[in-house]
């Protein structure tokens, strides 16, 4: 049971980009007069940029044809990237850099698994970009969580076995696409609330702890 890897999702776990994400879908909504709350917001955690938009039309009061959603959905990332820029390594989540360097420090690879397109930008702006010896995102796949494609392709990636991988989540879709994967998973934040991970984590730094245990 030994864990050879471990897989990081990247928004709320390595830095929180909720905030962003959510002045980015308000300013979107509000534009074409769309109810858009923290309740919504919340649904969102963990899907594609594509399947957020759907979930968020569903109070819209006319339909959208697939052009329109295109469009919609090139606005909101144009805010958000804007938004991005204010992003620095001070919003590195707390526990992040002494877990990564106890990984490092004991031959376990590390890799993003992230649905986020900007996951190199993130990166880049929080001064992480040469930290993973991997990195899956949403550049690169077709099917967002809970498919488990981006975490298979991230241990790929890393040349090790799904069954020695062990992913850190904080959405409920980013457990199930790990389980689906046939890995172990952490839960850390709301993703514990979900009681379907392999271990929950109160707090990032007790990750060590179980990478102590299983190995």
């Amino acid at each position: 049971m030994g864990i050879k890897a471990v897989i990081f999702d990247l928004d709320g776990v390595i830095v929180s980009t909720d905030e962003y994400h959510y002045k980015a879908w308000k300013s979107i909504s509000d534009k074409e007069n769309i109810n858009f709350d923290r309740t919504i917001n919340n649904r969102l955690r963990g899907v594609s940029r594509a399947e957020s938009l759907e979930i968020i039309l569903e109070k819209a009061n006319k339909e959208y044809t697939q052009e329109e959603k295109e469009v919609l959905l090139e606005e909101k990332n144009n805010v958000y990237k804007k938004l991005l820029t204010n992003l620095s390594s001070s919003e590195i989540l707390e526990g992040v850099n002494e877990v990564i360097d106890y990984l490092k420090s004991n031959n376990i690879k590390v890799a993003i698994g992230s649905s986020s397109k900007n996951t190199s930008l993130i990166l880049e702006k929080i001064g992480l970009s040469n930290t993973f010896d991997e990195i899956a995102d949403g550049t690169m796949i077709t099917k967002s969580k809970p498919d488990p494609q981006v975490f298979i392709l991230a241990a790929n990636k890393l040349g090790v076995s799904e069954k020695d991988c062990l992913v850190v989540e904080d959405a409920e879709a980013g457990v199930e696409a790990a389980l689906n994967g046939n890995m172990k998973v952490a839960a850390v934040g709301d993703a514990i609330k979900c009681n379907k991970a392999t271990f929950n984590l109160d707090k990032l730094i007790k990750l060590t702890d179980i990478v102590k245990k299983n190995n």
